[in-house]
């Protein structure tokens, strides 16, 4: 039977796009599986990064991201390469900065419907 791939903990996580500390709380929750080493280092089977991953995929290629709100476009500032956007979603106010380019490519304007997805300390917006 051959042996399974295991992968340092930190090798894990940056796989799958988490911090370290992330990886060690789904560990604590038992969201992911791990095993340890001699010197009590977690490894996380390669199996097991490729489980969540595909948990995760979004088969209509959007990008993944646990918050989303969607709303509508209050206010579109342009200023330089810059804009500076504001979304009423619900009773939820939203700014985000983005790109000009990004905001003329989206065609974003002040009354349309757009979304918010709040990742990290990013907030990207979509149409």
């Amino acid at each position: 039977m051959p042996k399974q791939q295991l992968l340092p903990a930190s090798d894990a996580a940056r796989r799958l796009g988490i911090s370290l500390d992330t990886l060690r709380r789904w560990d604590r929750d038992g969201r992911i599986a791990t095993e340890r080493d001699s010197a009590n280092r977690r490894l996380v089977p390669l199996a097991e990064v490729e489980r969540l991953l595909a948990e995760h995929k979004d088969e209509s290629g959007e990008v993944s991201a646990r918050n989303r709100f969607r709303g509508v476009v209050r206010s579109v500032e342009l200023d330089g390469l810059l804009a500076r956007v504001e979304l009423q979603a619900g009773p939820f106010r939203v700014v985000s900065i983005v790109t000009r380019e990004a905001v003329e490519e989206l065609g974003l304007e002040p009354g349309m419907e757009a979304t918010a997805l709040v990742k990290a300390t990013s907030v990207m917006i979509e149409r």
